[in-house]
This record gives structure tokens, sequence and C-alpha cells, in this order.
């Protein structure tokens, strides 16, 4: 059985500027914790964005829907990840919102 994370931002700017910077986040991340991780991707369909994270023997699945006015993730992980719910719901929160914050620097590539 799998724990759902549900997370909904309202921002101000429009569908492609948002797409953009979650874009750049994921990257960014992705980068940040490759050592950790024994594989990811993105897929981007549009504005929806299909996200795939393997590490430590666990496969975390999720999806990212940019809208003109909101960003909804949605985040399926395995049971045995359950505990660390709280944890993560709160990174992507904040890192979510960093992206999507009037005056955001993008982090250096």
């Amino acid at each position: 059985m799998s724990n759902s994370i549900v997370i909904t931002l309202p921002h101000n700017l429009g569908a492609e500027e948002a797409k953009t910077r979650i874009a750049g986040q994921l990257e960014h991340l992705r980068r940040d914790y490759i050592d950790k991780l024994a594989y990811s991707e993105v897929n981007w369909n549009g504005d929806t964005a299909d996200l795939r994270v393997v590490a430590f023997g666990q496969t975390v699945t999720g999806k990212i829907c940019v809208m003109s006015d909101s960003v909804r993730i949605e985040v399926q992980l395995p049971w045995i990840l359950a505990a660390l719910t709280g944890k993560i719901q709160g990174v992507l929160k904040s890192n979510a919102e960093e992206s999507l914050r009037i005056g955001h620097t993008p982090p250096k590539v």
C-alpha cells in the first residue's frame, strides 16, 4: 500500500514561467542528489511532468501539473517510506515555493 502526498501552490507567474522554474529546480535537485539516487527520470508532456525516482531499493512516482495560476504536485510513496511523509512533503513544498517566489534567482549551473 502506498502513501500519497498532494500539494497545491498558487502563483502569479503564468504557466510558461512556472514550468520553466519548476523544470529548472527539478534538474538542480537531480544534480545535487544524483549520488544518492539509483535512477531518476522526468518526462514532460505539455505542462505535466511524470517523475520516477528509485533510491535505496524504493520507487517513488509523482506528477507535477503546472497551470496558469497554480502548481499541483502529487507523489506516491511506497509503504516503507510512509513514516517520512511529513518530512518529504515539507521539502517538496519549500522547494516548490522557493522556485515560484517572485524575485527568485535560479541556482547557478
